[in-house]
Order: structure tokens, then sequence, then C-alpha cells
């Protein structure tokens, strides 16, 4: 097994924790009755997939919600119900991945959407007052890509355009068909629980 030289650390569940039944609730109470369908820890349905595949900007996907809810729903609620599914950004992990980029290229990949990323890149972010931009080398943002894990397509794009070895490659994700598809590049991989403190693995693969 190569040495690690490069980390892709997915978002939710890895380096945030997350509430699914929060962010639920929230778009029920917009009256989104299918919020519950909808809405998922690892693969979003309906027109919450279009918005994190990039099918529908922010925008789009406003007027669509505000259309199923019968109601005008602004961008600030709508980003409310977004930002219900973050139950905590835990400060030992962002010191940790400031730490390790003294030793590694740190990259972000997640499947996200504008409302999710427009807080993530502002102060608001993390309890230091920094955006998550000050964290990793590149964010790779399924929306902007107009891809989605686990489509093999987005880790062949991330592999090209970042130029890291797959296999002194280390990436961590909670879903399964995530690190499986990683995993059929010759990237190390490691799937992680939400919440789990995985500083001492990450440690191992240096």
């Amino acid at each position: 097994m190569e040495k690690v030289k490069n980390v892709i650390f997915d978002l939710g569940g890895v380096v945030l924790h997350l509430d699914r039944m929060q962010a639920v609730t929230r778009f029920e109470a917009m009256g989104i009755a299918d919020a519950g369908k909808m809405l998922d820890a690892y693969r979003q349905n309906g027109i919450f997939l279009q918005v994190e595949d990039g099918t529908l900007d922010a925008e789009a996907f406003c007027r669509k919600l505000s259309e199923v809810a019968g109601k005008d729903l602004s961008y600030e609620t709508i980003a409310h119900g977004w930002l219900g599914f973050i139950r905590e950004v835990p400060a030992y992990k962002l010191d940790y991945i400031l730490e390790l980029r003294k030793k590694c290229r740190v990259f972000l990949l997640s499947n996200t959407n504008p409302f999710i990323m427009n807080w993530a890149r502002s102060a608001d972010f993390s309890p230091a007052g920094k955006p998550i931009t000050d964290y990793f080398d590149k964010l790779y943002a399924s929306y902007e890509m107009k891809m989605f894990k686990p489509n093999p397509a987005i880790f062949d794009y991330v592999l090209k355009d970042s130029g890291v070895n797959p296999a002194e490659t280390l990436f961590l994700d909670d879903g399964e068909a995530n690190v499986k598809a990683a995993a059929r590049f010759g990237i190390q991989v490691y799937q992680p629980k939400d919440g789990e403190d995985w500083r001492g693995i990450v440690d191992s693969y240096l």
C-alpha cells in the first residue's frame, strides 16, 4: 500500500455531522409534504436531486419548490431548510485538516447544492470564522460539475483535474456506493460513520 500524499474528503457525514430529520422537518413546515421521501443522507430524489446534480440552479429550484408548496418561498427560507442538514461543524476536524495541508494536498468532493455551498463559502461556516475555502486546496461540488457520486465520471474528472496519483490518494466518504466507485480507480478508501473521529485512521495512511 502506497503512502498517502493526497486526501479527498466528503463533506456531509465526514467533515460535518448531519441531521436529516431536522432538514425534513423544516421542508415539511414549508409545505413540502413529501420531504421525507425526497431528502436522503446520501442521495436526494426529485427536484432535490436536480439542484445537486446541476440540472436546476438555485433560482429555478426556488421556483419549483414554491410550486410544490403552493406559495412563494424565499431563497432565505429554502436555504434554512437545507442548512437543517448541518447538525455540527466540529472545530477539531477543521483544525486537523489545516494541519494535514502542511503534509498533503487536501480536496473536498461533495454531492451538494448552491444553498449549502454559499453558506460554506462564507465566514459563517466554521467556529473560527473561516470559509471552507481556507481548509482545502480545491473544492469539487456536484452541482457545479454537473456530475454526481457514485458516477465514475466524477472520480475520473477529479483525478485528471487534480493530477493526483490514485494509489497515493485516500478518499473518505460515508456512502458505501461512493467508496466502492472510488476504489475501482485504485484510490485508497475509508468509510467513516457520521460523527466518527477519523483522525487516527487518516494518520495511519500517511
